[in-house]
């Protein structure tokens, strides 16, 4: 009886260890195969983002293509510029935030006419809000037909003043937005040269310089914005102003060529995909327009500022030199900061060589060392600016 029971526990047991290595085995195989499947998957999304990219670069070398019917130049907007287009394409007005001037031009057959324009383009230009902006500028509205891939965040962008309260006081009416053309829009201001593309025209141009407190003035618009993401950040709100500041001019319509948006330039593809991840618990790509949304944009700049420092770089002990390093990393990645003291990209080996140097010497290496030298100069306004954000609102 013992002798049956022994051999049909041992036929049990050699049936339960067969039985385990086969769930083993299929689990395995599932494993295998989810894993092949999203492999596949991410394969095909990486296809599909490449695709819509390429998309959006024909989309506007045909676009700068149908201005160079028109123009010797065809302006894009830029970081620190937003370039706008009537729908003609014949007038156009270029803010450039960093050096705070409005350029107007435009393509008439006569000063009369140009005036009239010039006056409609300046009207325009400094009463137009943030949402009205990307519902009619010509070139979004291409960018808009283009499909996007599956999974891609979009965003509304929200109706925001973007020189309405740089240049009026306050809200402004008819009449106060009258005597403001009124006072820039004089034939004596006008500045005339003949048109290479028009016929029996000529480039009319206009410049009218922005107060001198813009760039405080701009700031203000989002203080509660970066007050309430400095704080959820663990940041302090003069870094975020600094970073806002130094990589837009507080230009909301900010894009760069790489491409990057809005006013603390994201990366979609990069900087975007970790720092939705972080919030969300989710990579997903996030659109320009997404980004061009003043709400999102300093969510996700700030958050990414928390990744570098909390996260990338939380192996620097000392915090004035870990917040060197991350305002340099926000420009160039963490890796690049390694390399400027090991030349290897490893953060866990250059950790320990930075820990033994001062702040001030931390700073001094990555101004001589960082391998570009836009990061460089990159570290150095930002470090200024914050001091100056310091003073303007106390943290």
């Amino acid at each position: 009886m013992i002798k049956n029971l022994f051999l049909v526990a041992c036929i049990s047991s050699t049936i339960f260890a067969q039985s385990a290595q086969d769930f083993k085995n299929q689990q395995m195989q599932g494993f295998n195969q989810e894993k092949k499947q999203f492999g596949i998957y991410k394969k095909s999304q990486e296809e599909e983002f490449n695709a819509y990219y390429e998309e959006q670069n024909k989309a506007y070398k045909a676009y700068k293509k149908e201005l160079g019917v028109f123009w010797d130049e065809p302006k894009i907007s830029t970081k620190e510029k937003w370039v706008s287009y009537t729908e003609d394409k014949q007038t156009r007005t270029d803010v450039d935030f960093s050096k705070e001037i409005i350029t107007l031009e435009t393509i008439a057959s006569s000063p009369e006419e140009a005036k009239q324009k010039l006056e409609m383009a300046l009207a325009k230009v400094v009463t137009i809000d943030t949402k009205t902006v990307q519902e009619t500028d010509p070139l979004e509205k291409k960018l808009s037909k283009i499909k996007k891939p599956f999974g891609v965040i979009d965003g509304e962008v929200e109706a925001e003043p973007i020189l309405s309260t740089i240049v009026f006081q306050k809200q402004p009416t008819q009449k106060s937005v009258k005597a403001y053309v009124e006072k820039y829009v004089k034939y004596d201001n006008i500045k005339a040269k003949e048109s290479t593309k028009v016929k029996h025209s000529k480039i009319y141009s206009l410049n009218v310089a922005l107060p001198e407190d813009t760039m405080i003035k701009r700031s203000k618009i989002y203080y509660e914005e970066v007050k309430k993401n400095a704080k959820l950040q663990k940041l302090p709100m003069a870094l975020v102003f600094a970073v806002m500041h130094t990589e837009s001019s507080f230009n909301p319509r900010a894009r760069s060529h790489i491409p990057a948006y809005g006013l603390m330039q994201i990366v979609p593809r990069t900087a975007g995909i970790d720092t939705y991840n972080f919030l969300y618990k989710k990579k997903k790509l996030v659109s320009g327009s997404y980004l061009y949304n003043s709400s999102n944009n300093i969510k996700m700049g700030s958050a990414y500022l928390h990744i570098l420092y909390y996260k990338y770089l939380k192996d620097i002990k000392n915090p004035d030199t870990r917040l060197f390093c991350t305002i340099a990393a926000y420009n160039t990645g963490a890796g690049n900061i390694a390399w400027a003291f090991t030349r290897k990209y490893d953060m866990r080996k250059a950790a320990p060589l930075i820990n033994t140097k001062s702040p001030e010497e931390v700073y001094n290496k990555l101004l001589k060392d960082l391998r570009y030298d836009e990061p460089k100069h990159y570290l150095k306004r930002v470090s200024q600016r914050m001091s100056a954000y310091y003073r303007l609102y106390g943290s």
